[in-house]
């Protein structure tokens, strides 16, 4: 599992349930090169081996290395701290999305999600870092 060099935007994608997997790889993979680890775990030592991406969905309960967790490893390194993170949660909780964005994360999405949303919340994060232009 890699990144190629196609010079398409790179989306890691981290989660456990493989329904949102599958729905996940098939709606960004037109736009986007993805990748999935099944947990931050996995997704910390893919990017600790070189395969940085360029933003990254985590899923906020993931085993091993929950999302929060993830986001707190990722923000407090030099190197990968600038990589922007969205969150997806099936918990509504203002706390826990409060939570998320305090530590770092970029957006916090409840599922079930409109793909359609999801996808302009990645342009706009996108837009904002440079990795993305403005089609006027």
């Amino acid at each position: 599992m890699s990144f190629s060099n196609s010079g398409q935007t790179k989306v890691l994608v981290v989660e456990d349930d493989l329904y949102m997997q599958i729905i996940l790889k098939e709606f960004l993979g037109a736009d986007y090169q993805v990748e999935i680890c099944n947990n931050g775990m996995d997704a910390l030592s893919f990017m600790q081996n070189g395969e940085v991406p360029d933003l990254v969905i985590s899923d906020l309960n993931t085993p091993k290395l929950s999302g929060l967790e993830f986001v707190h490893q990722i923000k407090i390194s030099d190197f990968f701290s600038m990589v922007p993170i969205i969150i997806l949660s099936g918990e509504e909780s203002s706390e826990k999305r409060i939570q998320c964005l305090d530590s770092g994360a970029d957006d916090f999405i409840v599922k079930p999600f409109n793909p359609a949303e999801l996808a302009a919340r990645i342009r706009v994060i996108l837009r904002r870092v440079g990795k993305l232009t403005l089609d006027i």
